[in-house]
């Protein structure tokens, strides 16, 4: 859902707990009765790990007949993650790739150099009304690795390890935590955990990786007395161990890894160290010099005017 045109997050409001090194509440923008909230980039925060962008989809009820329909756009530098909660999307790319989305599974997306893709709903699921909810990220990739191949993995939810101990519930979506890796492989170290609190849990976060932060999809959850709901990107002060609980239950995600390192810019679909590059990519799509999607030929999102 890379091309939705979601608003800047803004600012939250002060806390106490001074392991939060930022509190960010994301703007949010309908599009057709389906809510896209957009936590990063900020202007107060552009990458955690090597997180760079980070879209919250729904949750939302399409209507039969409706769906969802992302024309071919293309991207560079950066590799996309998608990961649903709810619904199915049709992924299709210049590489010949066709695979449904279902939830749970992971959508690996390496643009490299270069790549299109499209996301549109299954047509056999238009038919009835269709819970869709999840996330789309990306991740930057890191220096010497800005112009690789493109590449498309897919992994399988039943492969991701899963960690159930005193009502708290982790999904390794990509990375390690607590001792179990998910199979899931980056270009620079990565951590992305689906969590899963119930009432009156309490999960510990350790400090091992340099940048962490976390997103509360459901709930509220208590970091050191303070409450924060549900739509809210909390990021981490690096070398302290958090404990999170929640007194109703929750739902939210970790996620960080190592810093990249260096200046990363950002223009609609493109990601680069280069502005020269972007440039580069905004004339080789706006003169057709990407590769087309097999299967998904007749329609493409147009360069941005501005």
């Amino acid at each position: 859902m890379s091309f939705f045109p979601g608003k800047d997050p803004q600012p939250g409001d002060s806390f106490a707990c001074d392991a939060i090194e930022t509190l960010i509440v994301p703007g949010a923008r309908d599009i057709g009765g389906f809510e896209v909230r957009r936590a990063l980039p900020s202007s107060r925060r552009r990458l955690v790990g090597p997180f760079i962008f980070f879209d919250r989809m729904g949750p939302a009820i399409l209507r039969a007949g409706q769906g969802v329909d992302v024309r071919p756009h293309p991207h560079i530098g950066l590799a996309t993650v998608t990961y649903l909660f709810d619904g199915a999307i049709r992924h299709r790319d210049s590489l010949g790739t066709e695979m449904v989305i279902r939830p749970g599974d992971v959508n690996l997306m390496t643009a490299g150099r270069g790549i299109v893709h499209s996301e549109r709903s299954p047509e056999e699921t238009r038919v009835s009304p269709l819970s869709m909810s999840g996330l789309q990220t990306w991740l930057a990739l890191p220096d010497g690795d800005e112009e690789i191949a493109p590449l498309f993995e897919n992994t399988a939810g039943q492969d991701l390890p899963e960690i159930s101990a005193e009502g708290v519930s982790s999904r390794i979506v990509i990375g390690e935590l607590y001792g179990a890796r998910s199979p899931v492989k980056t270009r620079s170290e990565t951590l992305y955990v689906d969590f899963r609190l119930d009432a009156g849990a309490t999960a510990q976060i350790p400090a091992d990786q340099e940048e962490r932060a976390i997103y509360v999809l459901e709930g509220d959850i208590d970091i050191s007395g303070d409450v924060f709901p549900s739509d809210r990107l909390l990021v981490f002060r690096p070398g302290d161990e958090i404990v999170v609980k929640s007194e109703r239950g929750a739902h939210f995600m970790l996620f960080g890894g190592a810093s990249i390192g260096s200046k990363r810019y950002i223009w609609w679909n493109f990601v680069s160290s280069s502005r020269e590059r972007i440039e580069q990519a905004k004339q080789e799509w706006r003169s057709g010099r990407f590769d087309i999607v097999p299967g998904d030929e007749e329609e493409f999102i147009p360069l941005p005017e501005n």
